[in-house]
């Protein structure tokens, strides 16, 4: 029986590790989204209704969503519509719903949630007390 070489081990010990971190993350992941509770429903596919405004404290910081006006950036993005305004201790934070597959923040851009109330939720707990900085889409 031969022994394994330095680089073999190496590059099991690398691959366990990057497996453990990859169930952590999705343990995680599965965690925080059971953790908050969900007080509104995604909109049914073609409803003309938006999301419900919400305005709660959440993990200490005060989240509010409501429908607002939609503008000229509004509609510059193919696929998005940005016609919902949320805030974390009122300073604005980014949404964007983009079509049935959910809404995403400019905290975690890259991914879908039900509800922009699920989007920012996980933006509090992204930021980690942390204020959320203005995002100026055009400059």
């Amino acid at each position: 029986m031969s022994r394994p070489t330095r680089r073999q081990a190496l590059g099991a010990a690398t691959g366990a590790a990057a497996s453990i971190a990859l169930v952590g993350m999705a343990s995680a992941s599965t965690g925080t989204v059971s953790a908050a509770p969900r007080d509104e429903k995604a909109p049914a596919p073609g409803s003309a209704a938006g999301p419900a405004p919400f305005d709660e404290v959440f993990q200490g910081r005060r989240i509010q969503g409501a429908p607002a006006e939609a503008h000229a950036h509004a509609h510059a993005h193919a696929g998005h519509s940005a016609v919902y305004r949320v805030s974390i201790d009122g300073r604005d934070l980014h949404v964007m719903q983009h079509g049935k597959s959910g809404w995403s923040s400019s905290i975690n851009h890259y991914e879908r949630f039900a509800t922009p109330l699920d989007a920012a939720r996980t933006a509090v707990i992204s930021l980690k007390g942390a204020s959320v900085v203005p995002f100026d889409p055009i400059a």
